[in-house]
């Protein structure tokens, strides 16, 4: 009987500990996203470049380059790298180019002796850029807004070098819409209320700037070239610091994306994402794997300590308090990046997460994905 007490008790101080940091997370990091005020004394005119890699978009680029082309905007051009696409890019591409004189084209034609991941077709787009400011963004991406360009841009100065931008999903039908809606809100969560804290760690490709020069000057993709996906985390995480970092994501600034129609897809997009994770700092990697962990051993020491009716009242009243800080904190956040809807499924997927996060991280360890994949 002893013996359980006392197991029961070091339970119960894990619980807490889990409490304290999930609270932690949650009014530090996350709550800051939502109360983050932009102030800009000025806005910055300065042209910008914006670099599209696509292979095989032909009717992403017919329906969403337009909202990038019309942009209010004095001085940009738009750069879309053709990667061996197959389909009609190149018809829609050049129907665009009559159109829009900003509009530029490289073409990458495809060669049996030598294969590539987009690290090269993003390469071949920077080194094409006219302008020192770069915006990126995906193919099957649109702005929200007209402004989107306007206002990423203005927050380059003499110090400010890096842009981070929120990258959401277009809202569709069924379950795996919203979790994936879901995941993308608490992945922004994690980068941009770290950012602003003075910890950037990464950026999404959808909607991320920074300036040529700062590329160049550090080489490049320098050692993570090799790797099949990180041409945007990997390179804010190696050069991002507290003093050339700024975020953006007010509203008509985030752009959206077309998601995952079913799982299998999902999955795979998912797991080359997670395929830069080791490379993270230490300080990143130690910060990103403490939530979870704690959210894990919070939910599980919750259910065994109410089987075993320990101190059931006060652990209640904790898990009511956590539950009531994630409701408040993800309805603001929600509001704040346009994610209707997702609240109250957030309870639930909330549990599950770091369980889906972990099998598919240590399943890329036995089944990795092909190093040259472009997408």
């Amino acid at each position: 009987m002893y013996h359980n007490d006392v197991f029961l008790l070091i339970l119960f101080s894990v619980f807490v500990l889990a409490v304290i940091v999930q609270l932690f997370y949650y009014l530090y990091f996350y709550l800051v996203v939502y109360l983050h005020k932009t102030s800009l004394s000025e806005i910055n005119r300065e042209p910008v470049s914006i670099i599209i890699c696509a292979r095989n978009e032909e009717e992403n680029l017919r329906h969403f380059l337009p909202a990038v082309l019309n942009q209010d905007y004095p001085d940009y051009e738009v750069i879309v790298i053709n990667d061996c696409s197959e389909d009609n890019s190149y018809d829609i591409l050049g129907q665009l180019l009559t159109k829009y004189p900003h509009l530029r084209i490289s073409t990458v034609n495809k060669d049996p002796k030598f294969t590539h991941n987009k690290k090269f077709a993003q390469f071949i787009g920077i080194k094409a850029a006219k302008n020192d400011i770069l915006l990126f963004t995906d193919a099957d991406c649109k702005p929200e807004s007209d402004k989107w360009l306007e206002r990423m841009s203005s927050h380059f100065d003499e110090e400010k070098c890096f842009v981070l931008g929120y990258g959401g999903f277009l809202k569709n039908k069924g379950l795996l819409n919203k979790y994936i809606r879901y995941d993308s809100m608490t992945i922004a969560m994690q980068y941009l209320g770290m950012a602003i804290r003075g910890f950037p760690y990464m950026g999404v490709g959808r909607n991320l700037a920074y300036r040529r020069s700062v590329f160049f000057s550090n080489k490049g993709y320098g050692v993570h070239n090799h790797i099949i996906s990180g041409d945007d985390d990997l390179f804010v995480n190696a050069n991002a610091t507290r003093y050339n970092t700024s975020v953006e994501f007010t509203s008509g600034t985030h752009t959206r994306s077309v998601p995952s129609s079913n799982i299998n897809d999902w999955i795979k997009q998912k797991k080359r994402h997670l395929t830069t994770a080791p490379y993270y700092k230490l300080r990143d990697k130690i910060l990103l794997m403490i939530e979870p962990l704690a959210r894990s051993l919070f939910y599980l020491t919750f259910i065994i300590l109410l089987l075993s009716n320990f101190l059931w009242p006060v652990v209640l009243a904790a898990f009511g308090l956590r539950m009531i800080i994630q409701i408040i904190v993800f309805t603001l956040v929600q509001k704040k990046l346009n994610e209707p809807g997702i609240t109250i499924y957030s309870t639930i997927f909330d549990i599950f997460s770091p369980l889906i996060n972990f099998i598919i991280f240590f399943s890329n360890r036995w089944n990795k994905p092909g190093k040259n994949k472009w997408k």
